[in-house]
């Protein structure tokens, strides 16, 4: 979503290492430029100009530090207000307190509530809590239908919603089930409009006068920029929302909504949508998507969303077939299962820290989905015997397995030779079982003794 800007940025700051020393005129040049580059990724302007000054500000006035250069000095100050723009830190939703928790979703139809609303709900249960599904929204057809199609796939309960029954009393009726069936948390799909309307306004402001909400979520399209925003802010007016929630983040909108609506709105983006599966919602963390803007990468994410689908006792069987050049292809299959779990190849990529100048270089291939998946259907096409030995994998047999994968034999080579050279390469790495070759044991300083 930010790669834009972030090589707008790139240029700035190219420019400024290029200077021994900064002045105030290389700086207010290089702000002029950042100004430009917020404008054209749909930051709202006057939060742009703030922005600006906010770091000319800090950058003349600051002493440099002996660690940094003064190119080095105007990032890191320009780090640390995009942090606060947006947010400043981690906002969780309140998960303490009253029980139930009662979370009322609210915005525009189309902004992904409905999505949305399954997606948290599998969030918080994988967290130990007991959701329940509320459908609120009784005008839009099939809009209780595909919350109760979500409840089934996630195995979450849905209250039983019917579009002859008023909203409000759909909420008293599913805060009263929750108290018998002892659900911790409702989760309340509200109605949404094309545009904003009074009744949208009025139907929402009597169910948060008659039930006790401990969050409005206001879910709003990162992809309509601005509108976003304003819209928001209108909410926010009427409703006193609690929190954001930023849908199609993996899209191309050019960020200016996630720049803005902290400031403009006062409240924080809570969580945000990477993709249209269940599990692409993540809870926003200001510092690490600043980070990304700056081709810094993102690092704790990447292992957040490693930690969550591998199995540590998986990883260390593959750690030891690996050292001892046993790593056949059905564990290959295993591992690009796992890489497909954590998200797309561009998402993951974009969270190495440097993957960004990588990615500019002219001869770098660039990350392609369905060269996956048709690796995966290739390597399924081979029988047990073959994947445990792909040497036995002779002409005959690459004829076979390309058309039972509905691919080419040249394609199938590829993938062997792929292959090949990843065990080459760790025979290399690894040496002798449970030893690395070229790397000195450290040695241990005296009063120490090793664990």
């Amino acid at each position: 979503m930010f790669e834009n800007l972030s090589d707008r940025l790139e240029g700035v700051f190219k420019k400024l290492r290029g200077h021994g020393k900064l002045s105030e005129e290389n700086i207010a040049e290089a702000m002029r430029e950042v100004r430009t580059a917020l404008l054209e990724a749909d930051v709202n302007f006057k939060v742009a100009k703030d922005f600006v000054a906010t770091v000319t500000q800090k950058a003349v006035g600051r002493e440099v530090s002996g660690a940094l250069s003064p190119g080095q000095q105007v990032i890191k100050i320009v780090h640390e207000e995009l942090v606060e723009l947006l947010g400043g830190v981690t906002e969780q939703i309140e998960l303490d307190g009253r029980q139930p928790v009662v979370i009322m979703m609210a915005g525009l139809q189309g902004s992904g509530k409905t999505t949305t609303s399954g997606k948290l709900a599998k969030m918080l249960k994988a967290k130990g809590r007991k959701p329940y599904l509320v459908p609120a929204d009784i005008y839009r057809p099939a809009a209780i239908e595909q919350l109760q199609v979500l409840g089934e796939r996630l195995e979450i309960p849905v209250h039983p919603s019917t579009t002859d029954i008023k909203p409000v009393e759909i909420c008293h009726q599913a805060l009263k089930e929750a108290e018998v069936r002892n659900y911790d948390t409702l989760i309340i799909d509200t109605a949404g409009r094309l545009h904003i309307d009074e009744a949208l306004m009025d139907e929402l402001k009597e169910i948060q006068a008659a039930i006790p909400l401990s969050e409005v979520l206001f879910v709003a399209d990162a992809m309509t920029g601005q509108d976003a925003v304003t819209v928001a802010d209108k909410f926010n007016s009427d409703l006193e929302v609690s929190g954001i929630v930023l849908t199609k983040m993996e899209g191309d909108a050019r960020g200016g909504a996630a720049l803005s609506i902290k400031n403009i709105t006062g409240k924080p983006i809570k969580f945000v949508g990477i993709g249209e599966g269940l599990d692409d919602l993540e809870v926003f963390h200001p510092e690490r998507v600043a980070s990304r803007i700056l081709g810094m990468g993102d690092i704790l994410t990447l292992i957040e969303k490693a930690e969550a689908v591998v199995d540590k006792k998986e990883a260390d069987k593959i750690a030891k077939k690996l050292k001892k050049n046993k790593f056949t292809l059905e564990d290959f299959l295993d591992q690009i299962q796992q890489i497909k779990k954590m998200g797309s190849l561009d998402q993951i990529l974009d969270m190495v820290p440097g993957i960004s100048k990588l990615k500019k270089l002219k001869d770098v291939p660039k990350p392609d989905e369905k060269e996956l998946v048709k690796t995966e259907a290739i390597i399924r096409s081979m029988t047990i015997k073959e994947r445990r030995n792909h040497q036995m994998i002779n002409a005959s047999r690459r004829k076979r397995i390309a058309a039972g994968s509905g691919t080419t034999i040249g394609d199938v080579n590829r993938v062997l030779k792929s292959y090949s050279e990843m065990l080459k390469m760790m025979k290399k790495i690894s040496g002798k079982p449970g030893a690395i070759t070229g790397v000195k044991r450290r040695k241990i300083p005296k009063g120490m003794k090793r664990r």
